[in-house]
C-alpha cells in the first residue's frame, strides 16, 4: 500500500475534476442502500455540472497513487434554496432556514471505496473539505438505511444531529437531514 496524499479543488478547477472520480462514485453508489444504475450516474453527472459551478464549491479527492479512493463536494446553500423546504416531518423556524449565501455549507457527497473504509479516509476527507470555511454551520443528508450505520455513526461522531426527514424530489427516497454548528 502506499500513502493516501489529498488534494482540494475549487470551483473551475473543481468541475474539470469529474472524469477523476466518477469512477469511485459508480462503485460506491452501486451498493446498497443505493444500488445505483447507468441512468443514476448519467443524472449525477448532469448535477455535478450544475453544482460545480455554486459559489464556494469544493472538491476533496484522496489518492492512492493515481487512483481516487474517496471524495467529498459542497458549496454555500445560496439565499433562495430550497433545502429546509424539503423537510417532511418538521418545520422549523423562519431564522433558522434563512440563507445568506455564506451561512450554511452544504456536503453534497462523502464516499470512500470499500477497500479502504475503516482507515480515517472518510474523516481526513471530511476536515479536509471543512478547514478554513467560514460557514456558521455546515448540512447533509444521509440514507437511514441499516447499511448505512457506518456513516450515521461518522456523522454522529463529528458532531451532527438530525433535524428533519428530508424529501428532495418526487422520486427520491427519504433522506436525515443533519446539521452541524460550531464546536
Amino acid at each position: 500500500m502506499t500513502e493516501v496524499t489529498y488534494e482540494r479543488h475549487a470551483a473551475a478547477e473543481a468541475a474539470r475534476q469529474l472524469d477523476a472520480f466518477l469512477h469511485a462514485y459508480e462503485e460506491v453508489y452501486e451498493e446498497p442502500p443505493y444500488c445505483e444504475g447507468p441512468s443514476d450516474v448519467a443524472e449525477f453527472i448532469e448535477h455535478y455540472q450544475v453544482q460545480a459551478r455554486r459559489p464556494g464549491m469544493r472538491l476533496v479527492l484522496a489518492r492512492e497513487g493515481n487512483e481516487v479512493i474517496g471524495f467529498t463536494y459542497g458549496y454555500y446553500l445560496s439565499s433562495d434554496t430550497q433545502w429546509w423546504h424539503n423537510l417532511q416531518d418538521v418545520t422549523l423556524p423562519e431564522d433558522f432556514t434563512q440563507e445568506d449565501g455564506r451561512r450554511t455549507f452544504v456536503i453534497i457527497e462523502l464516499a470512500v471505496r470499500k477497500p479502504w473504509r475503516r482507515q480515517g479516509i472518510a474523516a481526513e476527507l471530511h476536515a479536509r473539505l471543512l478547514e478554513g470555511l467560514d460557514a456558521e454551520r455546515v448540512t447533509l443528508t444521509m440514507r437511514p438505511e441499516p447499511e448505512a450505520a457506518p456513516a450515521q455513526s461518522a456523522y454522529a461522531a463529528w458532531g451532527y444531529r438530525k433535524v428533519g426527514v428530508s424529501h428532495p424530489w418526487d422520486d427520491a427516497p427519504l433522506y436525515d437531514c443533519m446539521i452541524r454548528e460550531p464546536r
